[in-house]
């Protein structure tokens, strides 16, 4: 067998011609302790605070507390995978969630990633998690009325859109109720609905998804769980995700105006940080015109803190 020289030759320069390296540089830490949600990296020295930052097994954090020889990650994820000594890289971008007409019909976490088992979300777009409030001259003032199929409130105090709408009461006394029926009354009005469950248990929330989709208001609703199984950071940004979520429609379909409802739980032991996630999120601030915001389930005893920030009903 006689060896060709020139054809091997040919074919080694047409591979190194064709040959692309990519060279990636990403700066890297160190975890020195995990507990509690939260994450101590050594280096990252020039990581933004609010910047994404990724552990070797996937699960993504963001920078807050940038100090002298350390940086506080906050954990979005199960911190319980993650051990002392794994690395953490940065990604050079803040918190984002996918937006889009995608979203509709799927359940998902704050993360914007699903949990209703229909395959990944390809949506085409990302949105902050934060930006910045509206001012008060790009405001219009609520003219058009939404709604909610419930009489009463239709006829004696009726809701508009891009109102703000709190509504407080004891255990039982149909809060959460009120704001499903305005979602299922939705159906046919091109309105969009996000509807966003915090520290409620996986069966509650997997219950309202089977009685959205049977009264055929899944299809414009989108469904963001954060329960009481997620870590507190998840549980943190879900309210600023659905926001992000439902101002995509606001800015790029201004004629389907969003419907979003905050569903926070009622339990004792944290009914004294929900006020604070509402005023946290200043959710008013963020919001223009084209859509409404419903939070039940807040403390009774809150009422004094809370009627200053919005309708009481």
């Amino acid at each position: 067998m006689k060896i060709k020289t020139d054809e091997i030759t040919s074919v080694l320069k047409q591979e190194i011609l064709n040959y692309k390296k990519d060279l990636g540089v990403d700066e890297v830490g160190t975890v020195l302790e995990i507990g509690d949600g939260i994450a101590r990296v050594y280096g990252l020295k020039n990581v933004m605070s609010g910047e994404m930052v990724e552990f070797q097994n996937g699960i993504f954090g963001q920078a807050f507390n940038l100090e002298d020889n350390s940086v506080g990650v906050v954990v979005y994820g199960d911190y319980l995978a993650i051990q002392e000594g794994f690395t953490v890289k940065r990604t050079s971008r803040i918190l984002e969630v996918p937006v889009g007409p995608e979203l509709l019909g799927r359940v998902v976490n704050p993360l914007g990633e699903p949990l209703d088992g229909k395959g990944p979300i390809n949506a085409k777009l990302t949105r902050p998690v934060e930006s910045p409030a509206p001012g008060i001259a790009m405001r219009q003032p609520v003219g058009e009325p939404m709604q909610t199929g419930i009489k009463a409130i239709d006829a004696m105090i009726p809701i508009g859109r891009g109102q703000r709408e709190l509504i407080i009461g004891d255990r039982g006394t149909g809060k959460t109720s009120i704001a499903l029926d305005t979602i299922i009354n939705q159906k046919g009005t091109g309105v969009i609905c996000v509807y966003v469950a915090i520290g409620q248990k996986a069966s509650t929330v997997a219950s309202t998804v089977e009685m959205l989709r049977n009264k055929g208001a899944l299809e414009y609703t989108i469904v963001v769980s954060a329960t009481a199984a997620e870590p507190a950071p998840l549980q943190y940004i879900a309210p600023y995700s659905g926001c992000s979520m439902a101002e995509y429609f606001m800015y790029n379909e201004k004629k389907r105006p969003s419907w979003f409802t905050m569903i926070f739980p009622n339990k004792r032991l944290r009914i004294v940080r929900c006020p604070f996630y509402f005023v946290a999120l200043r959710v008013g601030k963020r919001i223009p015109e084209t859509y409404s915001i419903f939070t039940p389930d807040f403390s009774k005893e809150r009422r004094n803190s809370t009627t200053n920030t919005a309708r009481v009903l």
